[in-house]
């Protein structure tokens, strides 16, 4: 076959690497505007791949595809070719998490089952790209999908089980408007046939309103708390109310995948032991309010894979309970910053704000000197997140020691909250890395150097 691939990247290459080591011919197209597809001759092509970067309305767009018909994506492909069932996440924020718990949880429930042979794959944009192991899938399986609003676009088939975490606005400046990302969403359910089960969250709107699209059972979360849901909720290692509100998406989820109810699944006592297990030894994802390490005092944490406001606000509410220096601001995408503002410089448990990236002026405008620092590097911002947060675990510590009745903990005898030093951007990072995954790593570097 000769087959074309508009995009490159990592799906595009995925898909390039998968069919060239089956012998066909591979032409990937980069670097290119939507305008010019239709001068690359791709009715010479028997397959055309479209990789997320390109526009799906231009591929819908009929006068814009050319004589080219056998277009598909690498999503496609693999729904209309993979034997095993697939249990596949969206929503705005959460994805990762909730996927990699799903992958965690249901390994460790096979691993201590008669079902050796079973292997979990988690794929999508969190795992490995899907068409790279979809010859190593057997039927046994089971495939976890992260699954964007850019795959789901156009798609024609959905998961066995459809989880559909919160929905909010994103990726306006590649979807048409809100309601185009919300039909994209849509089709992890809206193909489902009775056999099916979605699972979704019943407090969002929008998620109710993908959720009922479905034809299959229908469960959603939060879920009851039994004393065992309970218990597995105790035994996540990570921190915010945001990840137990994944977790309990991600036993809906599993609950589904064996076609059973909550109860009856956590009523197994030797299923119930390995959920434990999986879920006290998650330790979450890179760069998203990771841990990084404790120094005279203070722990700092990487959340970094926060590149727009809701996933800062969602790092901020994680330490409500401890005073925190947030470090924040990168590329300036035109967007309307005052709800960030807002919550910024009104948040209690925010000591003091230190403003980086080309955003960093546009927060400070109109606000009090006093609640925020602006820097000009990273490091500069980390040493003085260091010594501010230092400095409030120092005179805590001594209140505490010396009993002075302002401090709440000498009063209460409460153990002293340590100070956070949260890096959550709240915005993209291109205007000083290449991606997050580099501002993660810079800033963990940084952290893990100071003395």
């Amino acid at each position: 076959m000769n087959i074309a691939v508009l995009g490159g990247g990592v799906e595009g290459t995925a898909v390039k690497e998968y069919f060239v080591n089956k012998g066909h011919h591979v032409q990937i197209f980069d670097n290119f505007k939507d305008s010019d597809i239709p001068s690359f001759k791709l009715e010479d092509y028997d397959m055309v791949f479209r990789s997320p970067s390109v526009h799906p309305q231009f591929v819908m767009d009929e006068e814009c595809r050319g004589n080219s018909e056998n277009w598909t994506s690498m999503t496609k492909y693999f729904f209309d070719n993979c034997k095993a069932k697939i249990i596949g996440v969206t929503g705005t924020k959460g994805k990762g998490t909730t996927c990699s718990l799903i992958t965690t949880i249901l390994q460790k429930i096979i691993d201590h089952s008669d079902w050796p042979s079973r292997k979990v794959h988690l794929v999508g944009n969190i795992g490995t790209p899907s068409i790279s192991v979809l010859d190593e899938i057997s039927e046994d399986d089971v495939v976890v999908f992260e699954m964007s609003s850019f795959q789901l676009w156009d798609l024609k088939k959905s998961p066995n089980v459809a989880v559909v975490l919160r929905v909010g606005e994103d990726h306006l400046d590649r979807h048409k408007d809100l309601n185009d990302y919300i039909l994209a969403k849509t089709n992890i359910a809206l193909h489902q046939t009775e056999d099916d089960y979605c699972v979704y969250y019943s407090k969002n709107p929008v998620s109710v309103l993908i959720g009922n699209e479905s034809k299959g059972t229908k469960s959603v979360y939060p879920i009851a708390q039994t004393e065992r849901v309970v218990e597995l909720l105790n035994c996540l290692q990570i921190p915010g109310d945001h990840n137990k509100e994944n977790l309990e998406a991600a036993i809906a989820a599993i609950a589904a995948y064996f076609k059973t109810d909550i109860n009856s699944l956590l009523n197994d006592d030797n299923v119930f032991e390995a959920m434990k297990e999986g879920v006290t030894n998650f330790q979450g994802l890179p760069h998203r309010i990771q841990f990084v390490r404790e120094l005279n005092g203070v722990k700092y944490y990487d959340d970094n894979y926060s590149s727009a406001f809701p996933a800062t606000d969602v790092a901020i509410a994680a330490f409500e309970n401890n005073p925190v220096i947030l470090i924040a601001g990168g590329k300036n995408r035109g967007l309307d910053l005052a709800p960030i503002k807002e919550r910024f410089f009104s948040a209690k448990n925010l000591k003091k704000i230190i403003l980086i990236g080309e955003t960093r002026f546009m927060l400070a405008e109109g606000e009090d000197p006093e609640k925020y620092i602006i820097k000009d590097t990273l490091e500069e911002a980390v040493l003085a997140a260091k010594e501010l947060a230092e400095k409030i675990y120092s005179d805590e510590e001594s209140n505490f020691d010396l009993c002075i009745p302002c401090t709440e903990h000498a009063k209460t005898g409460e153990e002293v909250k340590k100070p956070i030093v949260l890096m959550s951007p709240g915005a993209a990072s291109f205007d000083m890395f290449k991606n997050f995954e580099d501002r993660g790593r810079q800033y963990q570097e940084i952290v893990n150097n100071l003395k």
